[in-house]
């Protein structure tokens, strides 16, 4: 039998797969690279409701925000549900709480006598604050957010509670968008957020009056924020591109062949012939990225609730100019790392470091304007003089309050009953427990013989973090050898919130800290899930099967989630149950 002979410009291993039906998949054009366009609404799922085409085309539409709102509405109810209880100042509320009310008051936090908080939950409240300063180790934004709250409702736990779950509530709607936006698709972006929305550990952290979900907030808005500046700045590049009619001999720009971007193209080069013009993405500006300065605010505001949004503003940095880069070597700029040095690195650094450094000192406005606050006077009595004397007062006295909390938080290494290894957060090894209580029988609704439990436990809804775990692994693989963004994105929003506590092994820590890069770990499962379902082209039985593995796994962390609920929420069960639910040894 005589050999096929290949065909012009195919090398000869296509030719010999192409005798056995293998044929290329279709690349994408330069523009569709850029700006990979979202997928048209189906109205098949809403047919099936019987609805008209009409409607079922309108309603697949208003998916798109509705979806995310429907979710959003869901999670918001759990987590208003009975928001006051326990009746209690539980774990840290004990100062976040106060400090918030003193804000308010004083524009600084001040002093509160031993016993303060019995006083403020008794029958005939009493509010004992001083005028006194007190020494605080944290920024003020968490604690002013936090105060609004107790503004409206009063200081009572329901009150400095509000706030966090209308950010808790908030982040499930912003966790779909960004996971559509990401993905490509409503469908993944809101099983994200209801991924979110039922895990543990964020469904408490909404329901107490701590700084962490506010900096978890700040964090994904401003992944939000570079994500919506990333697809905008690929537009302007997409749009400078010329048409066929505008190149000087009529070709059409043809898809690259040179190495991976990593955006489901092949990455800068192009092929022989094309007229692919290179001085788009080496010339053109990309003006005013207002989205980027946004983000430089939401950094900002995540800095100056707690000082470990530092590591993100430095990863999240990184993360842009890196977007930059396989931004102008999609459009075929000849050198894309000097492109993006000439022509975004000055404008990145400027709309995020220097807005988030201005966002900060901003926050301490209470604390300037006053003259009660810790430190406030420290230049003109102990600091005077120095070769930093021409800094105004004020800022000089702030550098310093600065620097002895620097000092507190690196040489914080008292021993604490629920503190952990970050080694063992994703395990969920060592949950935090912020409220017990051993109700006899007969006392607050036990009716057990041997006595009940009544607990408040942050620990993260099980099956989904053992999953997540996997999720890492994939992401791993799809950016490592896939070259998959996506994939990278995830990953270096869980490294900036992970990573940069293993540099202080000997500090106390805790897990509920984790809450920060939760929201990338419900991405990464999201990811493999959609995975699981296949790409584009498959067939029927194949989708069929992945879906319904994908949807049992999400109704197994739904029941898991419910199973652990009365630990979440600080229900009065049975001692057995209490301890039926402590999985592991640790936990107690």
């Amino acid at each position: 039998m005589q050999r096929e002979a290949a065909p012009e410009g195919v090398p000869t291993w296509q030719a010999r797969l192409r005798r056995y039906g293998y044929a290329a998949r279709p690349q994408p054009g330069v523009r569709e690279r850029l700006v990979p366009p979202y997928p048209s609404p189906s109205p098949r799922f809403p047919a099936m409701f019987g609805f008209s085409p009409h409607v079922a085309v309108r309603l697949a539409r208003w998916s798109a925000w509705g979806g995310p709102a429907l979710v959003a509405l869901v999670a918001g109810v759990l987590r208003f549900w009975q928001l006051g209880s326990p009746h209690a100042v539980i774990f840290d509320e004990t100062y976040y709480a106060k400090d918030a009310w003193s804000l308010y008051q004083h524009g600084y936090e001040a002093k509160w006598p031993d016993g303060a908080d019995k006083l403020i939950l008794s029958d005939n409240q009493q509010i004992p604050l001083s005028d006194d300063p007190s020494y605080v180790v944290h920024p003020p934004v968490g604690k002013w957010i936090i105060g609004l709250g107790e503004v409206i409702w009063g200081l009572e736990p329901f009150g400095w509670r509000f706030m966090t779950a209308v950010l808790g509530t908030l982040s499930v709607f912003l966790l779909c968008r960004i996971g559509r936006r990401l993905f490509r698709s409503t469908l993944l972006g809101c099983l994200a957020g209801s991924l979110m929305a039922v895990d543990g550990l964020h469904f408490v952290m909404s329901r107490v009056a701590l700084l962490d979900l506010v900096l978890m907030f700040w964090v994904l808005a401003a992944f939000g924020c570079l994500l919506v500046d990333r697809d905008k700045a690929r537009a302007r590049l997409a749009a400078a591109l010329p048409d066929a009619a505008a190149l000087p001999d009529g070709t059409v720009p043809l898809h690259d062949t040179g190495p991976p971007d990593g955006t489901g193209g092949t990455g800068g080069g192009v092929l022989a012939g094309s007229r692919l013009p290179a001085p788009v993405g080496d010339r053109l500006g990309l003006g005013l990225r207002p989205w980027r300065i946004a983000a430089g605010i939401c950094l900002g505001l995540a800095c100056a609730t707690k000082w470990n949004g530092l590591y993100v503003l430095a990863a999240f940095g990184l993360l842009t100019v890196l977007w930059d880069v396989g931004a102008r070597r999609t459009a075929g700029a000849g050198r894309p790392g000097l492109s993006m040095l000439r022509r975004d690195a000055l404008p990145a650094f400027l709309s995020l470091v220097p807005v988030a450094l201005a966002t900060y000192v901003a926050s301490w406005t209470g604390w300037f304007a006053t003259r009660g606050g810790y430190f406030r006077d420290w230049a003109e009595k102990e600091g005077q003089g120095g070769s930093w004397g021409w800094l105004p007062g004020p800022l000089r006295s702030l550098w310093h309050y600065e620097t002895e909390v620097y000092r507190f938080h690196v040489n914080l290494d008292s021993g604490h009953t629920y503190d952990s290894n970050p080694w063992s957060w994703l395990v969920l090894g060592r949950p935090v427990s912020y409220f017990y209580e051993s109700p006899e029988a007969g006392q607050d609704g036990c009716t057990a013989a041997d006595g009940c439990a009544r607990e408040v436990l942050a620990l993260g809804t099980p099956l989904l973090w053992w999953a997540a775990c996997f999720a890492l692994a994939y992401a791993l693989y799809r950016w490592l050898l896939r070259r998959d963004w996506r994939a990278g994105a995830i990953l270096c929003g869980v490294a900036a919130g992970y990573l940069p506590w293993f540099l202080y092994q000997d500090r106390t820590i805790f897990f509920f800290y984790a809450i920060v890069f939760l929201p990338f770990l419900c991405l990464a499962l999201t990811m493999l899930m959609g995975a699981l379902a296949g790409p584009p082209g498959v067939t029927e039985r194949r989708r069929m099967i992945g879906i319904v593995t994908g949807g049992v796994l999400f109704l197994l962390i739904v029941w898991n989630f419910i199973y652990f609920w009365p630990l979440y929420t600080g229900q009065t069960i049975p001692l057995d149950g209490w301890r039926a639910r402590m999985w592991l040894d640790t936990w107690i």
